[in-house]
């Protein structure tokens, strides 16, 4: 299943639930620090009781965490491009990658060579951004469609 990287995220409470949407896919969550305290009430309230059936694994740095994840196509979101998350033939090993709440992915990470290309979720013009945990499960079930739902019920 599709992979999903976040990048230093910074509200627990979409974390909490991109745990359980990865409970829910079968999708593994990378995190690369720094992190908020991962024992945080918000994010286990978030996360309900789902923690213990996700697969998630934290890194101390995008370098680490790419190295972990190769050999895959890395897909950024970001708002700062022009094609979308509908333009990709998704592979059950691609990861995607999104940055944190307030900033988006720094323009460091978006240049890095690991990253295959840039991808954005359409939204109304003259708004900044998404929810992340909303465009973790957007792109997220597009990818899994694109793989007949495998091994779901």
């Amino acid at each position: 299943m599709t992979r999903i990287l976040f990048f230093e995220p910074r509200i627990a409470g979409n974390t909490g639930n991109t745990i359980r949407l990865a409970a829910g896919t079968g999708a593994e969550l990378h995190i690369v620090n720094p992190l908020f305290d991962f024992e945080d009430s918000k994010l286990k309230r978030a996360g309900l009781d789902y923690h213990d059936l996700a697969v998630v694994h934290l890194h101390d740095s995008f370098d680490a965490a790419i190295a972990a994840l190769a050999p895959a196509r890395v897909f950024a979101f970001t708002a700062h491009t022009t094609r979308h998350y509908t333009d990709v033939a998704y592979e059950p090993t691609d990861v995607l990658l999104f940055g944190p709440e307030p900033t988006g992915l720094p323009q460091e990470i978006l240049d890095h060579e690991a990253i295959t290309d840039s991808l954005r979720i359409p939204m109304l013009p003259g708004l900044r951004s998404m929810n992340l945990a909303n465009c973790a499960a957007i792109a997220s079930y597009e990818a899994w469609r694109q793989q007949g739902f495998a091994g779901a019920a």
